[in-house]
């Protein structure tokens, strides 16, 4: 077992991925961006003292408290407050945390159906390609956002009133998932059509290996790269698209903070001088973004075969 891991990580070491991520400073730097966030995010009841959830924590007394470094400020109240007293660092902590959920869940959702129906038609070929194809040159004309909106709308007139709030982030969810997955359709079918013409897959058919076992044991691990690149970037746009229904109102409730949320509560009191209620959630949503990005460019460069020498 201990040699096992022992070759398992020697593999790593050895391997051209990680040898370019360590001539990388844009990649080492925004991976360990990323994981600071991720780690606060997600137990952040480790580090944070507030928990913006419990009114007994609250105080309207100290609400609209500038940061600490003003005037004005509290020390134990970092970033200042909001509206309702609740500390900001510890909001949008929570808030990243339901927007790094929202955002993988779509993800994960798009590139399980983008894959799955263009892996298929890639393979299988005739009208079904035809099929496929042309539905998601249909959805490609539709801006993404615009997408989400529809999808929330009818889902949000077929779900009753009382279950609006509970199904919200599921809505949300499923709404930028299927704004998404024609991306990873295109680029799986494409990868398919070379793969399939290969003498590892005419072998397998010829042996009898059923087309599932084929597609999904054979191919599927051969157009991963091009696929991870898309999910690692397509997470970025999903956590910005949260952020944008969100802020226009049909994300997640009030009552559950997002990044995109915060923003839009906020921007009430921009303009009345509590600058800090809109300001640090927008400038953590954009290094959240830009860090994903950078990271995603660099998988790009890293596992493209064509750029290495």
């Amino acid at each position: 077992m201990d040699n096992n891991k022992s070759n398992f990580f020697n593999r790593i070491r050895n391997s051209d991925v990680y040898f370019s991520f360590k001539k990388s400073p844009t990649a080492i730097v925004s991976s360990i961006i990323l994981a600071i966030i991720f780690f606060c995010s997600f137990f952040v009841e480790l580090v944070v003292p507030y928990n913006p959830f419990d009114p007994s924590s609250l105080s309207l007394m100290e609400a609209f408290t500038p940061p600490s470094w003003t005037e004005d400020g509290l020390s134990k109240f970092i970033l200042g407050t909001d509206g309702q007293g609740r500390d900001m660092l510890s909001t949008i902590l929570y808030g990243s945390r339901i927007s790094l959920i929202v955002g993988f869940s779509a993800i994960i959702f798009s590139l399980v159906l983008g894959v799955a129906l263009g892996l298929t038609a890639g393979y299988f070929g005739g009208k079904y390609e035809m099929f496929v194809m042309r539905l998601t040159d249909v959805q490609l004309t539709v801006p993404s956002i615009l997408m989400a909106l529809l999808v929330d709308g009818i889902a949000r007139g077929i779900i009753s009133r009382e279950m609006h709030d509970e199904m919200a982030i599921y809505v949300l969810i499923f709404a930028i998932g299927i704004s998404e997955w024609p991306q990873f359709a295109r680029v799986s079918r494409a990868a398919t059509l070379v793969e399939k013409n290969k003498d590892y897959v005419a072998a397998s058919t010829i042996i009898g290996v059923s087309n599932l076992v084929v597609m999904f044991k054979h191919i599927l691990p051969n157009i991963m790269r091009p696929i991870l690149v898309i999910g690692t970037i397509g997470l970025a746009l999903a956590i910005l698209a949260e952020a944008t229904l969100s802020f226009l109102g049909v994300g997640v409730p009030p009552t559950t903070p997002s990044l995109g949320t915060l923003i839009r509560l906020g921007n009430d009191f921009l303009f009345s001088g509590e600058w800090w209620i809109t300001f640090f959630p927008a400038i953590f949503l954009v290094i959240l973004a830009f860090s994903i990005n950078l990271l995603g460019d660099w998988m790009r460069d890293t596992l493209n075969p064509k750029l290495k020498k």
